[in-house]
């Protein structure tokens, strides 16, 4: 198997960043680029937004208040501390007090962008976007592939009416379990929580009534795909409008290095045959056309709707 870690490993992993081969950034592309296609089939315009977020932008959605112990902010060296860095033989960590701030900080989901660049706008039709960003959360521990210090995520949101979101979303629901039941993975649904929602919003208690997050979990407790629906929320926070009022949101989020870890798990690290497994289903699932599950997995996922079994609180994760 060709490698070009120096470890000699598909990919190597310290302190929260990896480090990934030719057959595992072969294979990862090769997902973004499945998952990145459904929603261009769907009419998803391609974008890519920038790699830093304001503070105040991020404050406009509670992250502060909700997130904290995610945040990763960016700062700069003080002028004044130039010279005695400089004369440092070896820099192993820079002191918070030699960094002046710069307003802003790291992304830990790729979908703020969208919202943030879409802000004051009225839509005259619902909008579709697939973008991709490296995500930053500031974890207090590591495992693996499984859970990143820094990570690639791939979105499709939907951004209209309430019925388009809804749509939008269960269409991403029975992909995900047509493509999983295809590799052979066995990904279980369960709902989750979105912590955007303060105690005081009704949308709290609309959550608890009807799913608004739902992740698709492999065997061992990894969560590679979910689906999140966000209500008003951003529309309202962000000044988007649609057929006069607040618009509705909702993504569909992948988690690429997590599906690097089921698959190299299903397929015994071999990641070349994890790669062509994945191309076989993405194609199989073209064949099919828009209805790319039997009439007995539709009906199924469909009745499934109304009783997703709770996961415990997601902490924000998509």
């Amino acid at each position: 198997m060709p490698v070009t870690t120096k470890a000699g490993a598909p990919w190597v992993v310290k302190d929260g960043l990896a480090t990934l081969g030719n057959e595992a950034t072969a294979l990862l592309h090769t997902l973004d680029t499945v998952f990145a296609s459904w929603g261009v089939r769907d009419g998803a315009e391609a974008m890519d937004f920038p790699p830093l977020l304001a503070a105040a932008d991020l404050s406009r959605f509670d992250y502060f208040r909700n997130f904290p112990h995610l945040v990763s902010v960016v700062g700069r060296l003080d002028s004044e501390r130039w010279a005695a860095y400089a004369e440092q033989p070896e820099v192993t960590a820079v002191r918070p007090g030699d960094l002046t701030g710069t307003g802003y900080a790291l992304p830990s989901a790729a979908c703020y962008g969208a919202y943030l660049h879409l802000a004051g706008e009225e839509l005259a039709a619902p909008l579709r976007v697939t973008t991709a960003a490296t995500c930053h959360r500031a974890e207090e521990e590591y495992h693996g592939l499984r859970r990143l210090g820094a990570f690639r995520m791939r979105e499709v949101i939907c951004i209209g009416g309430a019925e388009d979101v809804r749509g939008h979303l269960a269409a991403f629901r029975r992909r995900i379990h047509d493509f999983s039941r295809r590799l052979g993975l066995g990904l279980a649904r369960e709902r989750a929580s979105d912590p955007f929602f303060r105690r005081q919003d009704a949308r709290l208690l609309f959550q608890e009534l009807e799913p608004v997050k739902e992740e698709f979990s492999y065997h061992d407790g990894t969560a590679v795909a979910s689906t999140n629906r966000h209500l008003n929320f951003f529309g309202e926070r962000c000044g988007i409008t649609f057929a006069g009022r607040p618009a509705f949101t909702g993504c569909a989020a992948f988690g690429l290095e997590r599906w690097l870890h089921v698959l190299a798990d299903l397929h015994a690290g071999d990641l070349a045959r994890a790669r062509r497994a994945v191309e076989e289903a993405a194609a199989a699932m073209d064949d099919a056309g828009v209805a790319t599950m039997d009439d007995a997995d539709a009906a199924a996922l469909d009745e499934a709707d109304a009783a997703v079994p709770s996961a415990p609180a997601a902490e924000g994760r998509e």
